[in-house]
C-alpha cells in the first residue's frame, strides 16, 4: 500500500495550479451551503489551507460540523476534483502570516494582524478525480458526435480516488 506522502502527492498533483475551489459546508440545519474560496497550499500532507474571516458562516459551519467537501474544475483540460475531509478552524499569527500573499491583502486590507483573519485546514478522507486525456477538440468532436448519433461521448478519462 503507497504511503500517505505518496497519496498526498498524487493529490497535490491533480489538484496543481488549480487555485479556486467551491467549498461546501452544512449549516446548523443540516442544509448544504457551498461558496467559492481560493486554496493558499496544499502542505506536504496533503492538507488544503485557504483563509477566512471568523465572522465567516462557513466559519461558524465548521465549528458546527467540520465534515466538508471542496471541488476543484480545471475546464480547459477537463480536470475535475472532489475532496471530502475534515475541516479544522486554525487560528495561528504565524501560519496566517506565513502563507499571507498579495491576493490576500486585497481581501484583508487590514493585513495579517486582522484578529478576524484565520486559517481553514481541510484533512482530506479521499479525493474522486476525473482527468481527461483527449484535447479539447477531441472532446468537443465527440461530444457534437454523440449528440447528433444519441450515443454517449466516447472519450478517454481516467476516474479514480486517492484515499488519504
Amino acid at each position: 500500500m503507497p504511503s500517505n506522502n505518496t497519496h498526498a502527492d498524487a493529490l497535490s498533483d491533480k489538484i496543481g495550479s488549480m487555485r479556486f475551489a467551491m467549498f461546501t459546508t452544512r449549516d446548523e440545519n443540516g442544509h448544504l451551503i457551498s461558496q467559492p474560496m481560493t486554496k493558499q497550499q496544499v502542505d506536504a500532507d496533503g492538507n488544503l489551507w485557504f483563509y477566512t474571516s471568523s465572522t465567516t458562516e462557513l466559519w461558524a459551519n465548521i465549528a458546527h460540523e467540520p465534515e466538508v467537501n471542496v471541488s476543484f474544475a480545471n475546464n480547459d483540460d477537463s480536470t475535475y476534483v472532489s475532496v471530502s475531509g475534515r475541516a479544522e478552524r486554525v487560528v495561528d499569527r504565524t501560519k496566517v502570516k506565513a502563507l499571507w500573499n498579495p491576493m490576500v491583502q486585497a481581501w484583508f486590507p487590514n493585513g495579517p494582524e486582522d484578529e478576524h483573519v484565520v486559517l481553514v485546514r481541510v484533512l482530506p478522507h479521499a479525493a474522486e478525480y476525473w482527468d481527461s486525456n483527449d484535447s479539447k477538440m477531441v472532446r468537443l468532436f465527440a461530444m457534437a458526435k454523440a449528440a447528433v448519433t444519441g450515443t454517449t461521448p466516447d472519450v478517454d478519462t481516467d476516474h479514480g480516488t486517492i484515499r488519504l
